[in-house]
């Protein structure tokens, strides 16, 4: 096993090197970089303006209507500006080179400063990170603990009305996204047009340092209710679906058949052989079960209930160009899940002893 994981850690260099890479390409093609946007700025002009005024990308100085090579947002400002403006954000340098500067600083986990925002990318996906962490974890918790019983219970129970009726509200919970699902919130109880019961911005209440420890915990979850119902549809629904099928298909195995006819009781049969093997397939999920409740699905959700967290400073730093930050949080977070699969992978093993990932490597 030591020898898989060290595998495993060695590949991630070349995975993440590769992802980076694939991203910066993309980014650099892409109209309205930060010195666009700046001298946009400098001229008043609105930022939304850029992506139809300017076909250069990532700070390239590119006109097609232009041979000298400048922007068509420089027109109007001297050049030396413009070359003041490329050498502050780094792009009087080539792109691979800029690039190679990036994964150097990176490896060391400097990952610099803001361009909008004069602070470390570290420090503020520090600031942003407890409120990023206390959605994922707290919808991680309550979509396991909902789906894992329920599913089995559909399992246990296939066929019968519960099982169907479960289902159909399970389908009009997947079929609904995260983030309709948050405005359906904020109409009904945030005081949109019927009730007026929770708040509709921020994790806290602005006296919250003022509060007794009862009342903040109070105050937390008051705020936490809505957007960790919006987090949890999804994946609640999912989850309980895989839950269920992978029980279903355990218990009609020929050992259960065995097991059942030495006299052993549902519960020891359940419990004690198809549980250990029907959970390996959802041990497996949690990576991508995690990943996209702490980080993919947070965007929208974070955007619509106004929380400052990872989600909503990435969308931030896409709409406004700071690719320090983008790339960043790319870099972060993609490690993070390659080391979440890293894990599971070891709980895998943990669970079902018998699965040993050196011999089928090299058996393979």
């Amino acid at each position: 096993m030591g020898s898989y994981v060290l595998r495993r850690l060695l590949l991630m260099i070349p995975t993440l090197f590769g992802i980076m890479l694939i991203n910066f390409m993309i980014i650099q093609a892409a109209p309205g970089g930060p010195v666009e946007q700046l001298i946009f700025k400098l001229e008043g002009h609105d930022n939304n303006a850029t992506g139809n005024r300017v076909s250069g990308g990532g700070g390239e100085t590119r006109n097609n209507n232009s041979s000298n090579g400048q922007y068509r947002g420089s027109q109007g400002l001297d050049p030396e500006i413009i070359k003041d403006i490329e050498k502050m954000y780094g792009f009087d340098k080539p792109a691979h080179e800029r690039f190679l500067n990036m994964i150097i600083d990176y490896a060391t986990l400097n990952f610099g400063e803001s361009f909008f925002r004069n602070t470390s990318v570290l420090e503020l996906i520090k600031e942003k990170m407890p409120v990023s962490i206390s959605l994922g974890l707290w919808s991680t918790l309550l979509i396991y603990i909902i789906s894992i019983p329920l599913g089995i219970k559909k399992a246990t129970s296939h066929g019968s009305r519960f099982d169907v009726w479960s289902s159909a509200a399970i389908i009009v919970g997947y079929a609904i996204p995260g983030f309709l699902f948050a405005i359906l919130l904020i109409v009904v109880f945030a005081g949109g047009s019927f009730l007026d019961w929770f708040p509709l911005r921020g994790l806290t209440s602005p006296n919250f340092d003022e509060l007794s420890t009862v009342d903040q915990i109070k105050d937390y979850f008051w705020h936490l209710t809505l957007p960790l119902l919006a987090y949890t549809i999804g994946g609640f629904a999912t989850l309980t679906m895989l839950t269920k099928n992978s029980f279903l298909d355990e218990i009609n195995k020929q050992y259960v058949q065995t097991a059942r006819a030495k006299g052993l009781t549902e519960n020891r049969v359940l419990y004690g052989h198809i549980f250990r093997n029907a959970m390996l397939i959802i041990i497996s999920s949690f990576p991508a079960t995690f990943i996209s409740v702490f980080f993919t699905g947070a965007m929208l959700i974070e955007v619509i209930f106004s929380l400052d967290g990872l989600g909503l400073l990435s969308f931030e730093a896409i709409q406004h160009r700071d690719y320090p930050v983008v790339f960043g949080t790319l870099f972060i977070f993609t490690l993070l899940g390659l080391v979440v699969k890293l894990i599971s992978d070891l709980v895998y093993v943990a669970v079902d002893p018998r699965i040993n990932f050196d011999s089928q490597e090299l058996s393979t």
